[in-house]
């Protein structure tokens, strides 16, 4: 009886040690293809099975620290699909924290290097190939609220949690388990050359899989568990070596550099080894996100039989709900009673807080989003982070920033390649500097046989209840039409024109919201027009001459939200603007019509001119999904402009309809008029990640054309005589250096220009002196 009961009694105390067997869950790192984790999640959570503790490495890490921190695999695959997610992995964040406001103006680079300027002048090149402003603010936003939960012990996340960080100094590898969760976070993933490094305890720390990719033993040593589960989506293994004839795996070089191995053997018989197929994926092919996740899951699944017939305790899908459900409740609501900043002097302190309006308390997550992004649009600031601390006394959270503010020098190189001879060159350098204002001057070139140009900048921001910056602009442009060609383009007739303008211009501006911004400006213009008054031309020949001399006053209400400079399939452009201006028309004719009776009869004039215009333009993509988007383009010119000496001079200062991709590079009659309404719409089909087919359609309807008469004379035609038509359909790739588009173009002119054109780059320009 004794013995029965002995047995009795043994036999429970095993059976509750099977039902309490504790499971830990390794996620290795491996770039993009982490996002196979959440499959795995998935799976897992479906079939019941507990787990207790997580370590994970880089992107493994960043889909444990999500879990631990209370979000389910449905949640975690749901932010992974979001185009936030996209934009927070490639550098990119959301022109509604774009701060247009401070914004310079669009040019044609798609190139940018970032320098630091030292005391000594000396030239420090960025390190960092990836801007980590939305990926900071991210992390913050998702894991703050459970790391104040658990008073920065990741003992007591919703599951305890170690993530791995690397000490590249030292050379060795740190396990983090307390502090903040969402520095934890970024900094085991911040690999070296992506993402700058994070300074945790006074040490600047990398990438956790350079040292340990995939860390069973410090789930072993942290834990203990009685059973492991490891998830490997690195193709770096324990026993794999690239053969000679091996081209595809040597192609992953980069993951062979950065990554530690992974030793599948530490697992042992406890446990059991998942590596999901995804050998066709590399670590940057974050685009893949819906994929990867499935491959994850279906990894998962095989492995499903095994782990249920070793693992007997089971966890409910309706009690994993509950247990989630309280200790998400005991996040405190994002409330911020205080901003600070850290790591510069005290002007640029005042200038910080200005931005955030530290006096107007308390703010939202909302309003501390705007103010970090208006805070790193100022480029002296790019090298921000931000923390998220709870003051438990107040109820409340801190939003600190750590700034280092550095005067630098960012250069900017681009233009186009194109199959008509409008192929330029852009480079542009501009440096930044910060005190209590913030400073910055420019200089820009253009170069090519079209157009070439010259603009010098400087800027002063002052950071006031509402901001206010003051500006000088200094352009010279030259447009040569006598080089555009007949290469891929039918043009009966060439255009004799060289159009030469400067302008020295003060600008005052202030922001409606983070799109919007309100711009006064006050400029003197110097406009030199040399043309052919019948559009022919022979060796020998001399041009006819415009010059106005003048000043231009404007207000311009400015908004952009365009996801791209060029070629947008997002966002909105709206411009309304009113100018006047006034001056002196000088005109000077050529010898061209030396041979017509008429010859004698034309003079240099001389001629005051002065006019008013309003102008509307309103660009927008007001239907958007994956596959298509919508858009309209909306023009209205209202103008008094008078008629100046004879038929191309006035042609010349007309406001112009410019509705395509090229229509700058053409000297259009028919889209040229003192006022005029003109639209149409925009068809973007998505065929595949960053390829869109494009088709355009466009009518211009001016009020009143101008009419030559006899051989150069002007004047208006009968009001809304003649509608004219422009269309344009083509692909457009949007490569990190800017797009490639063939298109073929349509314009409705005498001259009947059409064609093909292919080009690499932007079609890109300084503004003119009277746009």
């Amino acid at each position: 009886m004794v013995r029965a009961i002995y047995i009795l009694f043994f036999s429970l105390i095993f059976i509750n040690q099977i039902n309490a067997q504790k499971v830990g869950l390794v996620l290795s790192g491996g770039g993009a293809k982490g996002l196979a984790h959440i499959g795995t999640l998935k799976a897992l959570e479906e079939h019941n099975i507990p787990i207790d503790y997580i370590t994970g490495t880089s992107m493994g890490g960043i889909v444990g620290a999500l879990y631990a921190a209370g979000y389910s695999p449905e949640e975690i695959e749901k932010i992974a699909l979001g185009d936030d997610f996209q934009n927070w992995v490639v550098g990119r964040y959301k022109s509604d924290y774009s701060y247009y406001f401070q914004k310079t103006s669009t040019n044609a680079s798609f190139i940018s290097a970032k320098l630091k300027v030292e005391e000594q002048l000396r030239l420090i090149f960025r390190s960092n190939l990836i801007s980590d402003i939305p990926l900071n603010f991210a992390l913050l936003e998702l894991l703050s609220q459970a790391s104040t939960v658990a008073n920065n012990n990741f003992d007591q996340l919703f599951i305890p949690y170690r993530c791995m960080v690397s000490d590249v100094l030292s050379q060795e590898s740190i396990t983090v388990s307390k502090g903040n969760l969402a520095e934890a976070a970024r900094a085991t993933m911040a690999v070296p050359l992506v993402y700058r490094p994070l300074k945790l305890d006074g040490k600047f720390v990398f990438d956790g899989g350079l040292y340990n990719n995939f860390p069973v033993d410090i789930m072993q040593k942290e834990f203990n568990p009685d059973y492991i589960i490891g998830v490997n989506v690195s193709s770096k293994v324990f026993n794999e070596y690239p053969s000679n004839d091996d081209e595809k795996l040597v192609n992953r070089l980069i993951t062979f550099m950065f990554l530690s191995k992974s030793d599948s053997t530490k697992i042992g018989d406890k446990g059991v080894y998942i590596q999901p197929d995804i050998d066709e994926f590399n670590a940057t092919q974050f685009s893949a996100v819906q994929v990867l996740i499935q491959k994850g899951y279906e990894a998962a699944l095989k492995e499903i039989p095994k782990i249920l017939g070793q693992i007997n305790r089971r966890i409910p899908q309706t009690e994993l709900y509950e247990r989630r459900k309280v200790f998400n409740d005991k996040k405190p609501p994002f409330k911020f009673h205080s901003v600070t900043a850290s790591g510069i002097g005290n002007l640029q302190k005042k200038y910080v807080e200005r931005l955030f309006k530290t006096d107007k308390g308390p703010h939202s997550l909302r309003d501390v989003k705007r103010g970090y992004y208006k805070l790193v649009a100022d480029e002296t600031f790019e090298q921000v982070f931000p923390s998220i601390n709870y003051i438990k006394n107040s109820d409340s959270y801190n939003f600190d920033i750590l700034a280092n503010p550095t005067n630098n020098l960012r250069i900017d190189l681009g233009g186009n390649i194109s199959t008509r001879p409008i192929s330029n060159v852009f480079i542009g350098l501009q440096y930044n500097y910060l005190r209590d204002k913030s400073y910055s001057a420019g200089i820009n070139f253009y170069s090519g046989k079209f157009y070439e140009s010259v603009q010098l900048t400087g800027r002063i921001d002052y950071p006031s209840n509402l901001p206010l910056f003051l500006a000088t602009e200094i352009t010279y442009n030259n447009f040569n039409y006598f080089n555009t060609s007949q290469i891929f383009i039918e043009s009966r007739e060439p255009t004799f024109i060289e159009q030469s303008d400067r302008k020295v211009a003060l600008q005052m501006g202030f922001p409606l919201n983070n799109n919007r911004k309100v711009v006064l400006a006050a400029s003197y213009i110097n406009n030199r027009d040399r043309y052919s008054p019948n559009n022919t031309y022979t060796e020998g020949d001399a041009l006819d001459r415009t010059i106005f001399n003048g000043f231009r006053a404007s207000i311009e209400l400015d908004q952009n939200s365009l996801n791209r400079k060029q070629y947008a399939n997002y966002g909105r452009r709206f411009l309304f603007s009113a100018s006047f201006l006034n001056g002196q028309e000088n005109y000077t004719p050529g010898n061209i019509l030396k041979n017509s009776i008429v010859y004698n009869q034309i003079a240099v004039e001389r001629n005051k001119q002065q006019w008013g215009k309003l102008q509307l333009t309103d660009e927008n993509y007001f239907f958007t999904n994956k596959k298509y988007a919508l858009a309209y383009l909306i023009e209205a010119v209202v103008s008094n402009q008078p008629l100046y000496s004879n038929y191309y001079s006035t042609l010349l200062v007309a406001p112009t309809f410019n509705p395509l991709q090229d229509s700058k590079s053409l000297f259009i009659k028919n889209f040229r008029a003192s006022t005029y309404l003109a639209g149409g719409v925009k068809n973007v089909f998505t065929l595949k990640r960053n390829l869109d087919l494009r088709v355009e359609g466009y009518v211009f309807l001016p009020y009143k054309e101008f009419v030559q008469v006899n051989f150069q004379h002007v004047k208006f035609g009968s009001a809304f005589k003649s509608a004219y038509y422009a269309g344009s359909t083509g692909l457009v790739y949007n490569t990190p250096l800017g797009p490639i588009s063939l298109s073929y173009n349509l314009y409705d002119d005498p001259v009947k220009r059409h064609g093909v054109l292919l080009h690499l780059g932007y079609l890109i320009y300084n503004k003119k002196s009277v746009e």
